[in-house]
């Protein structure tokens, strides 16, 4: 039986095909499920470690339902998704003498979602996972060694908004727009569905693990699905929920705390269904007291202030000019989708509006579109995507004395690719016995964000115009190294070449040849792997 797993920031949607109604449905899973009003079961994106050194963690609901959520206690994560595969600024907690990373705190969760999982459903033969667009490659590599672990046949990874588009059940051909704004990032993808296709096809999406079964070919003729253009950047509910902390302790000395941060995001979630709302606090410690009072105008003008609408026009203009280079307008823009409780907020609505007319938008499956929509890759959908950021290798710039970036591989490379790149390098010195190679994954300007430390809390904010986030791949240890020259090389003749090609699962691999022994010295193995 195939499933798939959205893991969010602020929650995470488990579903799997049901053969019997031949319809997706969320799963509610015991102890981690959250059923609020008419929204689909959730689990809440948190996790209290009780024991470190033992992995014993409470994850979901439960962290809630004990009240581990409400205390300054490092042992309790929240958001921890936002720091997978960052450039951390700041401490991690020291937990039973071991530090604790957002990248083990994720795992953990994972891990305890899967193995919940697992108890109630004896069938969990492959999971597709989502991952949003903006995604570093670390981050796909953590979810893929985190998978290895796992005991699951087969594991996919499929880019969330891309799920979205597949999971509203849109059955004719057209052009989508996906805005998928959830607690921690905001991804917009603009996806083409194509009509049936005639040749017979294996069933798709990036495999990262498989066991003995094979794959048998469907008979099934599928849709494709061709992505057009996409953008994103963090920001996301979780950030507003702080805006809103921070407001009201400017205003009325509002104590910071994770139980106040919950009254901000109550406040929040009532003001997208109230023109006003009000939260009660009351510390019985000290015996003060609060009401917090908002109304909707108040709470748009926060939103202005944090220059909240400038990032999503950023992001927009981002997607309609990848749109306008491929001959394709806003007007031929069939239906746009909404996905994520953030795009649930009117004000982002009414940005919305000032795009596209009411008839084109959705946003009746804010919560369930990202995680059905992965199903569809087992039911012959194909995927068409691009690269999203470039790949470059690190060089001293002698002009402005400081290292800086060469793109090999440049953003809106389809992938798998073709043919690979080749690069030639040489020895710069006698004698020299290795040659070093720096290779990053090179993100966007408009979107480029860094994610750091504000005192206790973890934050994101926009990186100044023309700054480039990068992430080096292998600047680790001795993973920089990338050739032992046996016999020692010398300048003046062309001593490596190196292949680099992107794989299906958007994956950057290299192969290292000696020109001179005529040796292979690393065969297509993942860059994030070298070390």
């Amino acid at each position: 039986m195939v499933y798939a797993v959205d893991f969010g920031t602020s929650n995470t949607v488990v579903v799997r095909w049901n053969a019997v109604t031949q319809e997706a449905e969320t799963l509610a899973l015991p102890g981690l499920s959250q059923k609020l009003g008419d929204n689909p079961p959730l689990i809440p994106s948190l996790i209290y470690v009780e024991d470190a050194t033992l992995s014993e963690v409470v994850a979901g609901q439960a962290v809630r339902d004990r009240g581990l959520d409400l205390s300054s206690n490092p042992r309790f994560f929240r958001n921890f998704k936002r720091g997978i595969g960052a450039d951390i600024q700041g401490f991690l907690p020291d937990l039973d003498g071991r530090t604790v990373s957002f990248e083990q705190a994720g795992q953990w969760f994972l891990a305890t979602v899967l193995q919940q999982l697992q108890a109630t459903h004896n069938d969990v033969d492959s999971i597709v996972f989502t991952v949003p667009v903006d995604s570093f490659e670390a981050y796909r590599n953590w979810l893929t060694q985190a998978c290895y672990s796992l005991n699951v046949n087969e594991v996919r990874l499929l880019d969330e908004p891309t799920a979205a588009a597949l999971g509203y059940g849109l059955t004719t051909q057209g052009n989508i727009l996906v805005i998928d704004f959830g607690g921690g990032t905001l991804d917009l993808s603009l996806v083409r569905l194509e009509g049936d296709r005639q040749a017979k096809t294996k069933p798709v999406g990036f495999l990262l693990k498989w066991g003995q079964r094979v794959l048998e070919e469907s008979a099934q003729r599928p849709k494709l699905a061709r992505v057009l253009a996409k953008a994103g950047q963090n920001l996301g509910g979780a950030d507003i929920d702080h805006w809103l902390l921070e407001h009201f302790a400017a205003t009325q000395g509002l104590a910071v705390s994770p139980l106040t941060l919950r009254l901000a995001e109550r406040l929040k979630i009532q003001l997208s269904q109230q023109l006003e709302a009000t939260e009660v606090y009351f510390n019985d410690e000290t015996l003060d007291s609060y009401e917090l009072h908002l109304n909707r105008d108040q709470f748009d003008e926060l939103l202005r202030q944090h220059q909240f609408f400038e990032r999503l026009d950023a992001s927009m203009t981002q997607v309609l000019q990848q749109a306008q280079r491929q001959g394709l307008t806003s007007d031929e823009i069939d239906a746009v989708l909404l996905v994520g409780g953030t795009a649930q907020i009117p004000a982002v609505r009414t940005w919305i509006n000032q795009y596209f007319p009411e008839e084109k938008i959705r946003a009746e499956k804010p919560f369930e579109a990202i995680a059905q929509g992965a199903l569809q890759l087992n039911r012959g959908i194909e995927i068409k995507d691009f690269l999203y950021h470039s790949y470059g290798i690190r060089y001293w710039d002698r002009r402005n004395n400081c290292h800086n970036w060469h793109p090999l591989i440049k953003e809106g490379q389809p992938y798998p690719m073709p043919e690979p790149v080749a690069l030639i390098l040489g020895a710069s010195t006698e004698n020299q016995p290795s040659i070093e190679l720096v290779i990053g994954e090179l993100g966007t300007e408009t979107s480029s964000t860094e994610v750091y430390f504000d005192g206790d809390r973890l934050v994101t904010r926009a990186l100044a115009g023309g700054q480039t986030a990068v992430k080096p791949l292998n600047d680790q240890g001795n993973a920089k190294t990338i050739a032992q020259l046996t016999p020692p090389g010398y300048p003046g003749a062309d001593r490596i070449k190196v292949l680099f090609r992107v794989d299906e699962s958007r994956f950057l691999r290299i192969t290292v040849e000696d020109m001179l022994t005529l040796r292979t010295l690393i065969n297509d193995r993942p860059v994030v792997q070298l070390s």
